[in-house]
């Protein structure tokens, strides 16, 4: 059953939770394979199944992080996944929201521009670089690999211009000469490949933390976890959605491929997906030490005021269904 954005697809049929009066969930995630996730779980019906039928489920997609945690902090989103970035940008203004699984690791590359002049990182010096949002994951990890060639951006008294624009965007940005590189999550850095003249200056595993760089998160709010049936009923979707794509990665493909062309009326071109997909890694497990490492780089942007996460990531509930 395909699932489309937005749809109610369960009407509330039954009495609320003794624990919490909550009768509706909306799930957030973005409409890109770094979602994978998420998309698979509503595609094949495991949060459905999960919930079970006094739960109303609800979806809403998001093209950023900053528009996520909105969403979360104004309740119009309880549970999803979205990058680190944003999650602990907020988390240190209001310790309201948790990371309860990993979800996927990688998926962000490094593309320049073919004319631009750049082969190498160094040669980012005086250059613009198009990054999805200001405080995205993308964003940090970009400041991580600048530091490892001695630069930073102009925001932090250096020489490399951060250009904030949606992924979609960036093809039209590199036509134009608008930009000289951008770093972006998949399917977009290949897009940028095969459309757009670009090439991979660091690839998935070579950019900022390689393949330990932690891309997305499973990113619950407090509310939504007071209530343990509720958060147990996601995580085991959410783990039967791992293991589905671990287990059948081209038909999890398909599965994103028909998602996002119902979600956005385009249809991604299946060689691009899964050129994308072995760009990314599937998994729950969590870095907690390169989220950390996000947030001190975060703080030194200035983006944050603190670099004190603890008690952001509570795998708890996720651990003992593993157990």
């Amino acid at each position: 059953m395909a699932f489309t954005a937005m749809l109610v697809f369960l009407s509330a049929c039954g009495g609320s939770s003794e624990e919490n009066e909550t009768n509706e969930v909306t799930i957030g995630y973005f409409p890109n394979l770094t979602h994978i996730a998420t998309i698979v779980g509503l595609e094949n019906g495991y949060f459905e199944e999960e919930f079970g039928e006094d739960i109303t489920l609800k979806t809403k997609t998001v093209t950023n992080g900053g528009l996520f945690m909105e969403a979360m902090a104004t309740e119009t989103i309880d549970v999803g996944t979205v990058g680190p970035g944003p999650l602990l940008n907020i988390y240190v203004k209001d310790p309201s929201y948790h990371i309860i699984s990993g979800a996927v690791n990688g998926g962000a590359v490094l593309v320049a521009d073919n004319d631009s002049g750049v082969t190498e990182l160094a040669d980012l010096d005086g250059k613009r670089v198009a990054i999805p949002v200001i405080g995205s994951t993308q964003d940090v990890m970009l400041r991580k690999a600048l530091q490892e060639v001695d630069l930073s951006p102009t925001t932090s008294g250096g020489t490399v211009e951060l250009y904030a624009a949606a992924p979609a965007d960036t093809t039209t940005l590199f036509s134009q000469d608008s930009v000289h590189a951008a770093a972006t999550q998949e399917p977009w850095g290949y897009v940028l490949e095969t459309q757009a003249n670009g090439q991979k200056l660091l690839d998935w595993d070579e950019f900022a933390w390689g393949k330990e760089s932690t891309n997305t998160v499973v990113a619950a709010s407090e509310n939504f976890m007071e209530n343990d049936a509720l958060t147990e009923s996601y995580l085991k979707a959410h783990l039967r959605a791992v293991e589905f794509i671990q287990k059948n990665p081209e038909e999890s493909q398909a599965l994103v491929i028909e998602h996002l062309k119902e979600l956005t009326g385009q249809e991604l071109n299946a060689d691009e997906v899964e050129a994308a997909f072995n760009n990314l890694e599937v998994t729950t497990s969590v870095n907690e030490q390169v989220i950390q490492e996000m947030a001190d780089i975060s703080l030194e942007a200035e983006y944050v005021s603190s670099n004190n996460i603890d008690g952001m990531i509570n795998l708890s509930i996720l651990e003992g269904l593993k157990e």
